[in-house]
């Protein structure tokens, strides 16, 4: 990935509407979602929808197929993947021993993120 595809990539996710629609792609897998039910499950109405669809796509996020009537959208995984090796390309390059492999940076956070729900909620002890 070059730094403009980056950059576009970044700006489309850069946007509260772009970035949910993306996660549940994700979570949805390569069979993907209808328009018109991401709309429904997202609250987005048609016509914003599709101009957030076509930015997520124009970046590389998205793609999309026709299966008879409907246009089906998924997340571009490759493309995705493009954008995560292109972040972490020169990950901790000076100081490899600053880096934790990934699922342990990934737990700690949700400790961190979890502890802290607790305490706000009055749980933590």
């Amino acid at each position: 990935m070059e730094l403009n595809e980056a950059v576009a990539a970044l700006a489309a996710l850069a946007q509260e509407s772009r970035l949910a629609v993306f996660r549940l792609l994700v979570q949805r897998g390569p069979r993907g979602l209808a328009a018109g039910q991401i709309g429904e499950r997202l609250g987005i109405p048609a016509p914003t929808l599709s101009f957030h669809l076509a930015q997520l796509s124009h970046a590389g996020l998205v793609g999309s197929r026709r299966e008879g009537r409907s246009i089906i959208y998924a997340a571009d995984y490759a493309g995705m993947q493009g954008l995560m090796s292109y972040l972490s390309e020169n990950c901790c390059r000076e100081d490899a021993g600053a880096c934790a492999p990934a699922p342990k940076r990934a737990a700690k956070a949700r400790r961190r993120s979890n502890d802290g729900a607790e305490e706000r909620s009055g749980r933590g002890d």
